[in-house]
């Protein structure tokens, strides 16, 4: 229980320092939640992996739940293969919006770090129309 509180309360860190950095416009403030989010799609990755590579586990860990757990039956009788199938997709949807959030974030980080860089982009132009 300790522990859980202790992540949550680094969590609510880590979020703050994002929420923090990108209204006060300081990238380096952004990279601990941004280095948290590489993490979780990391993780995340793993599962769909251990999905694919132990389809079996699904079945088993289904099995292991409390015998109250609601529509356990019904998520029993479908096909393992077909559960595999939905499980994967759902995985993917998940990742694939995770991606997206990290876009998001590094996008961000990259145009706080381009506008507080003193690297001003200059184009010359002349009104010479002689060839």
């Amino acid at each position: 229980m300790c522990i859980a509180i202790a992540i949550s309360l680094l969590m609510i860190l880590i979020c703050a320092m994002a929420t923090y950095g990108a209204y006060k416009q300081h990238a380096a403030w952004i990279i601990p939640f941004f280095c948290y989010q590489i993490f979780d799609f990391a993780l995340n990755a793993l599962v769909a992996v251990t999905v694919l590579v132990y389809p079996n586990s699904i079945q088993e860990y289904i099995r292991q739940l409390p015998p109250d757990f609601p529509y356990k039956d019904d998520i029993m009788s479908v096909n393992p293969t077909c559960l595999v199938l939905i499980i994967l997709l759902f995985i993917s949807i998940i990742l694939t919006f995770k991606g997206y959030l990290i876009s998001c974030v590094w996008n961000c980080y990259r145009y706080i770090n381009g506008r507080n860089s003193s690297d001003v982009l200059v184009y010359v132009t002349s009104n010479d129309t002689t060839v």
